[in-house]
């Protein structure tokens, strides 16, 4: 069992102020200014280690995503009201250079940094965090234009990534191993949805991936989420246990629960249960891999794992669970003591061994969608 680290009562009474204020006043300058290509367009992959612009870096299409979902998100949340006009900057520019380039439907997967495509490849995973950005974005106007480009995007998902075997295809061309995390994400995306729109069409959606959980990804015996599967959905042995994505699927499931009334109580507390197995001793913080006994497989501890068990403990917490509003600051204050704690204002690390040495030299923007993520959840939960 992890030691539990040792904390001031006010280091965790202030932390969500504390967080709000970083993203506000750091982040969000910091990735619409340094982290937005002035020239090309679009949003800049990763910054080196002194917060410079990595230009030359290709952009990852879900990244892009990610970066307008934050600045939809910051506007929606009051927090950030530029960041409106910054998130449908990044969208025209998503649209333009990443929406069927190469005339076929769907979004490619990576671009050049002048915006020409370097990978054709239609990518699942790619494909919810469009979705969960467009979703974002609708929020703020309701605009009809938005509303399309989902629709569009749900004809591809249909028409194309279907599996015969439930669930999609990783991408196409079709690949193995299958993979339940972009299923999680398209699942997050069709809460998004369904919050956006209110159109139930997108509860149904929803209720799939919840369905394909149940059935397919979870294991209901040894209550372990497996990432990696045949065509058939039948798990590929040794079972890989992320705690990262454990803790994910308690706050979905809880997003689920909202928008349907369906009780996920029980297999929450399995999840949350499961992934607490898998901490640092040192720090408390989660590992990146285990197996389905409890064990670690890679001791190292990237960044985004640390705002799931955060945003577990949140949905918790919203339920009522004793203890568990405690046990979410205590996760934050980890996240800023370890990863927020970085020389560039708005920046952070990504990854450390277990030895507590930084092993990404860069600064990803991947990140700024998780740790946005996790503090407004926060505020509308903790406050």
């Amino acid at each position: 069992m992890a030691e539990e680290p040792i904390m001031a009562a006010e280091e965790t009474a202030g932390v969500v102020a504390r967080l709000k204020r970083r993203m506000i006043e750091e982040a969000m300058p910091l990735w619409s200014t340094v982290g937005w290509d002035h020239e090309a367009g679009g949003f800049i992959d990763r910054l080196h280690r002194d917060g410079t612009a990595d230009a030359a870096a290709p952009r990852r299409v879900f990244v892009q995503a990610r970066q307008i979902y934050c600045y939809a998100k910051a506007a929606q949340m009051g927090w950030y009201p530029e960041g409106r006009a910054i998130a449908l900057k990044g969208l025209e520019h998503l649209l333009a250079k990443a929406k069927s380039p190469d005339g076929k439907p769907g979004y490619v997967h990576r671009l050049t940094p002048e915006g020409a495509m370097l990978d054709g490849r239609r990518d699942a995973y790619d494909h919810a965090f469009i979705l969960f950005a467009l979703a974002t974005v609708y929020t703020l106007d309701k605009d009809a234009q938005i509303r399309a480009e989902i629709d569009a995007l749900l004809a591809f998902l249909d028409g194309h990534l279907r599996s015969p075997h439930g669930g999609v295809h990783e991408g196409l061309p079709v690949s193995l191993p299958r993979r339940q995390n972009p299923h999680m994400h398209l699942f997050e995306a069709m809460i998004a949805c369904f919050d956006a729109t209110h159109d139930l069409s997108f509860q149904n959606r929803a209720g799939e991936f919840f369905a394909l959980f149940l059935a397919n990804l979870y294991d209901k015996q040894k209550h372990v989420l497996s990432e990696y599967f045949e065509e058939d959905w039948s798990k590929i042995e040794p079972v890989s246990v992320e705690p990262g994505h454990q803790a994910e699927w308690v706050w979905l499931l809880k997003g689920f629960e909202r928008i349907t009334g369906c009780p996920t109580g029980q297999r929450r507390a399995e999840l949350l249960a499961t992934a607490l197995r898998y901490r640092d001793e040192a720090t408390g913080c989660l590992i990146d891999e285990g197996d389905a006994s409890g064990n670690i497989r890679r001791s190292t501890r990237r960044l985004w794992p640390q705002t799931e068990i955060a945003k577990a403990w949140i949905a918790q917490a919203e339920s009522g669970e004793a203890g568990a509003a405690e046990e979410a600051r205590a996760s934050l204050v980890l996240l800023e003591r370890h990863y927020l704690s970085h020389p560039v204002k708005g920046g952070w690390y990504d990854q450390f061994d277990r030895d507590g040495k930084s092993l990404v030299d860069t600064i990803p923007a991947s990140s700024f969608y998780h740790v946005l993520c996790a503090v407004t959840e926060a505020e509308q939960v903790l406050g």
